[in-house]
């Protein structure tokens, strides 16, 4: 991590937790299995909005839900 923190995928977090298909999102926010399994796994280094828009679209959710901003550690 950089001295500004970084962003966070937790789509995978929120996909167990409602128990949702991978298959089901693919289907349905039409984005490519393997872009969504980057996705799931944080491998993604520059997201792609649209695709976060689809997603968020199929799962009802706000895109705060699928991410989040962790700050930097501080050396004290």
């Amino acid at each position: 991590m950089d001295e500004h923190g970084k962003v966070v995928i937790t789509l995978e977090e929120y996909r167990k937790k409602r128990n949702i298909s991978k298959n089901k999102i693919v289907v349905n926010a039409h984005v490519q299995r393997t872009q969504l399994q980057n996705y799931l796994y944080n491998k993604v280094s520059r997201v792609d909005l649209d695709v976060l828009a689809r997603i968020c679209s199929y799962l009802d959710c706000d895109i705060s839900d699928i991410l989040k901003y962790e700050k930097p550690k501080t050396n004290k």
